[in-house]
């Protein structure tokens, strides 16, 4: 029998740490396992709600698709159903559309082994004129909606809310920081812990048009790589846009599979 490779074993770590073993990754969410399905239900309107993770197959996956709009139905609450190229069954996308669902852009699953990040010298390195510093007050969740409006054209709203929630619950988790040129937010990135999994997931990190190209991604990246090993992590996860993606394959990140959200609106 031939052995399964190092990244077919990675993915299955993750699948099974991240995915169907997760907790909630917001403040007041709550994760609910039912019948091959796994699902966060937010606290608050803002929050992400959605399928993590399903085990299903070609007799089980439409009445599953239909149970959990249902569901959400009865919250009144849109939600996503996160799926990963690698889910069963094969068509699980085109039942999900089938369904009503919509996709939005896909993004690549990549995964670090932090030691191998290290070993290769990834450091804080910053352009000039720019500053690192970590989020810490409520004003600081204005300038992280900022940096979103100038990066993504959109998002802001969704992130102060966030970074507010996370002050308001458990300031030593909020992990977030911002990249300052002068008094101006030009970029923000945040990551989250998942306790009992060895892994940390870092979001966020697009830059400003007029910042992009100088380093600033990489050095965010190597800022939450120096907190992740102090909290005692061993691999760094991304969900990684096409403009992130070089870069994190230039570190040394792993493309592991790729991840489309699929939303569901009322």
């Amino acid at each position: 029998m031939t052995s399964p490779t190092p990244d077919k074993d990675l993915l299955a770590t993750f699948d099974v740490r991240m995915r169907a073993t997760a907790e909630p990754d917001e403040p007041g969410a709550r994760v609910e396992k039912a019948d091959r399905v796994v699902r966060q239900i937010g606290a608050r309107p803002t929050d992400w709600h959605g399928v993590l993770y399903s085990d299903l197959d070609a007799t089980t996956a439409d009445s599953a698709i239909h149970e959990q709009i249902a569901y959400f139905r009865t919250l009144g609450a849109d939600f996503e159903w996160k799926h990963y190229r690698h889910d069963e069954p094969a068509d699980l996308e085109a039942r999900l559309r089938a369904a009503g669902f919509v996709a939005d852009d896909p993004e690549t699953l990549f995964v670090a082994e932090i030691t191998q990040l290290s070993a290769a010298g990834l450091t804080v390195t910053l352009p000039d004129g720019v500053t690192l510093r970590p989020v810490t007050t409520e004003a600081d969740a204005d300038l992280v909606a900022e940096a979103a409006e100038a990066a993504f054209g959109t998002g802001g709203d969704r992130a102060r809310a966030r970074t507010l929630a996370r002050l308001a619950a458990d300031p030593d988790t909020v992990w977030t920081w911002l990249a300052m040129a002068g008094d101006r937010p030009v970029s923000a990135a945040r990551m989250l812990l998942h306790p009992g999994t060895a892994f940390a997931s870092l979001w966020g990190g697009g830059t400003a048009p007029d910042w992009r190209g100088r380093g600033i991604y990489r050095a965010l990246v190597a800022r939450r790589m120096e907190v992740a090993t102090e909290l005692g992590c061993e691999y760094l996860q991304v969900d990684a846009s096409d403009m992130s993606r070089p870069i994190l394959e230039r570190l040394g990140f792993r493309a592991l599979s790729v991840t489309t959200p699929y939303e569901y609106r009322f």
